[in-house]
């Protein structure tokens, strides 16, 4: 484990967060891993853990540890892809139902990680660490469609600063419970740890904002098809709006629970739409995926 520590100096310190602090004195690691550091107490202040929010003083010891590498525990592994865009900065990865993105308790193999350390054969952006290679965000594992993978630390960074100022389109196609009776909306709801269960996120009041667009694409006997749009990419954000107003996905196994599944193994959302500029070329780029033959099934035993 290697340990670094600064005294903490900045005219401005009452208006700078800790993660933010650390990103420029850390620039080969992203803001989302530093977070995830503090997270788990590897980064404190005067020897005491803290938010990643802190708001550190002048002349206070920050110390850092930095987690040896466990690569020897993530192998490449020779799993088909369906790839919809790649040049020799990124990729844009379809990515089935069931497949988990990064290894984690219980998923220590084939995951798309594994999978793009094969096909990629090592060129992947590192700044996510050993075990998140390329990945700059993520999609859960049931949900299908489309994930942006990066091959380059200066591109990966670019990509995660638009990301986090929402300049990356997200459209998501998602097959809701009942009838949703207007034709367009907007869901602003804070979203957070569920304080009933740590398990699962949920809407509460102190929660970090969320705002999702959804419009009705077809209204079916028995469920409605919407399309997405996420404005922020909260933990399971449309899958908890959705059952905030009333509409759960069908499928999902932590929040439809014990509601008719039609059939579906897991939640019936895809992401369908990547739209951005290419960091290096500056040209949009816009990928498309068309809805899963599970999802067309599960709107036809809704109709």
């Amino acid at each position: 484990m290697e340990l670094l520590e600064w005294r903490f100096e900045n005219p401005d310190a009452s208006t700078i967060r800790l993660d933010v602090w650390l990103s420029g004195k850390m620039p080969l690691h992203s803001r989302a891993y530093l977070k995830e550091l503090i997270d788990q107490g590897h980064i404190r202040v005067d020897g005491k853990p803290v938010k990643p929010s802190y708001k550190a003083k002048n002349g206070q010891i920050i110390a850092v540890e930095l987690p040896d590498p466990i690569d020897s525990t993530v192998r490449p592994e020779a799993i088909p892809l369906v790839i919809r865009y790649e040049d020799e900065w990124l990729l844009v990865i379809d990515k089935p139902q069931g497949m988990v993105v990064h290894p984690a308790p219980g998923h220590s193999g084939g995951t798309l990680v594994n999978a793009l350390l094969s096909y990629c054969q090592g060129q992947l952006s590192d700044l996510n660490g050993v075990i998140r290679p390329g990945i700059v965000h993520r999609i859960d594992k049931d949900t299908t469609g489309l994930l942006l993978v990066v091959k380059d630390n200066s591109v990966h960074r670019e990509i995660a600063e638009r990301i986090r100022h929402h300049e990356v389109r997200r459209t998501y196609q998602a097959l809701v419970h009942g009838t949703v009776t207007v034709d367009q909306g907007t869901i602003r709801a804070p979203i957070g740890r569920d304080p009933k269960n740590r398990q699962r996120m949920a809407v509460v009041a102190d929660g970090k904002s969320a705002v999702t667009h959804f419009r009705v694409v077809e209204r079916l006997a028995k469920a409605t098809w919407l399309e997405v749009n996420l404005e922020t990419g909260r933990t399971h954000q449309i899958r908890v709006h959705c059952q905030y107003i009333g509409h759960p996905i069908i499928g999902d196994p932590v929040y439809a629970l014990g509601r008719d599944t039609f059939g579906q193994t897991g939640q019936v959302l895809h992401a369908s739409r990547l739209s951005f500029i290419h960091p290096v070329t500056q040209k949009p780029i816009e990928v498309d995926s068309p809805v899963p033959q599970s999802f067309l099934e599960a709107v036809q035993r809704c109709r």
